[in-house]
């Protein structure tokens, strides 16, 4: 007799990753880790109507598009779902996670707090959501002025909506895991070792033989 399972009939479905955190949390770096990884992961690319910021890419980072286009595509139900965060709009394509769901790909999605909600709405059994939080207020403070992008105003508006969303992730059906980003290094490996552990479920496989 083997020791574990030996095959996977099926095989099994894609999983969504979804991660949240409050503006400073270091989402972005855990995200970017977790793809360098894993080759197995792909990322999801959100559709935004914000300006490129110095380094990104349009297509790698986000499709950066034109309030009208914004528009007609989430009219025409493109999106799984959408938002608007400080001023400018955010969707996630639904068409590729379809697909990689179907094709048992996994893909990590960057989402905020809405988004997630939406996408655990609509894929409730192929969505994993994880939330990453500072170790402090005042550890985000600091994170958010050493930046150097925003002004005291701005810093006070995403300090709020902060302590807003850190407690809607309370929520239930939303988020199945939270990661203290006290350490880069340690926060990224509780990361991985979250998507490890999702392969691993056995719900997720279509069946499992033990010879």
């Amino acid at each position: 007799m083997s020791e574990g399972p030996t095959a996977v009939a099926g095989g099994r479905r894609g999983i969504l990753v979804v991660v949240s955190a409050p503006s400073g949390g270091g989402k972005t770096t855990l995200v970017k880790a977790a793809l360098a990884a894993d080759p197995a992961l792909s990322l999801s690319v959100s559709c935004t109507t914000r300006p490129a910021r110095p380094g990104e890419v349009d297509g790698r980072d986000y499709f950066f598009v034109s309030p009208g286009d914004f528009t007609r595509r989430r009219d025409a139900d493109e999106f799984v779902e959408w938002a608007e965060v400080f001023d400018h709009a955010y969707a996630t394509p639904r068409a590729p996670l379809d697909a990689a769901i179907a094709a048992g790909r996994d893909v990590l999605l960057d989402v905020d707090i809405q988004g997630a909600r939406s996408i655990k709405r609509v894929f409730p059994a192929d969505a994993v959501g994880i939330f990453v939080v500072p170790p402090s207020f005042a550890e985000l403070e600091q994170r958010l002025r050493a930046r150097g992008t925003d002004g005291d105003a701005q810093i006070k508006r995403r300090l709020d909506r902060a302590r807003e969303e850190i407690q809607a992730a309370r929520e239930t059906g939303v988020y199945d895991y939270v990661i203290v980003n006290r350490d880069r290094e340690r926060a990224a490996s509780e990361l991985q070792a979250i998507v490890a552990a999702e392969r691993c479920r056995l719900s997720r496989l279509a069946a499992v033989h033990l010879d």
